[in-house]
């Protein structure tokens, strides 16, 4: 059963989230935890998750963008996007490095600003190195969507969220953006 995600205004969500220990990482409880915030993003549906969203205020996050049919965007806008699919994986304890100077422009939304979209800068590109489920480290190149979706997550765990980063202006409804955005 997928899990309640809190909105905007939760104290949580403002927290800078904390590490977990590599032997924290790999313990029933965080494992679990890992499975049910899959769960509940697939539900959403969404293409990211970070534990503070669910009352969790712990540096991890869990992604994937299946970038297919779901989105309801065409070939070109997908390619506009450099919106291209990304494997199930769960990032922990992440580190964002922004790779050159290059931003990028497009509305996002999140699953604890539920209804809501604005468009919001991000880097094209970032570098994050990171903690996997096994509590690994991983590094991850990435670029486009992926690179903001990234963005997005991290931000989470460091009690931002993009509204913080948004362009006031553009704030709208979903209904809003579709009608007169899109």
């Amino acid at each position: 059963m997928p899990l309640a995600i809190l909105q905007t205004g939760h104290p949580v969500l403002r927290a800078d989230a904390r590490e977990l220990s590599r032997d924290e990482i790999k313990s029933q409880e965080i494992q679990e935890l890992i499975d049910l915030m899959r769960e509940t993003m697939r539900a959403a549906p969404g293409v990211g998750l970070a534990a503070p969203q669910i009352g969790e205020s712990i540096k991890l996050a869990v992604i994937e963008d299946e970038a297919g049919e779901k989105t309801r965007m065409s070939k070109e806008e997908l390619e506009k996007r450099e919106r291209k699919p990304v494997a199930f994986h769960v990032i922990i304890n992440p580190k964002l490095e922004p790779v050159g100077n290059d931003k990028v422009d497009f509305f996002e939304g999140c699953l604890s600003v539920n209804g809501f979209a604005a468009n919001t800068a991000r880097h094209k590109a970032v570098r994050v190195t990171a903690l996997n489920e096994h509590a690994d480290e991983v590094t991850i190149d990435a670029t486009g969507w992926y690179a903001r979706i990234l963005q997005h997550e991290i931000d989470h765990l460091n009690g931002i969220l993009y509204i913080d980063r948004m362009y006031s202006t553009t704030f709208t409804t979903v209904e809003n953006k579709a009608r007169y955005w899109d």
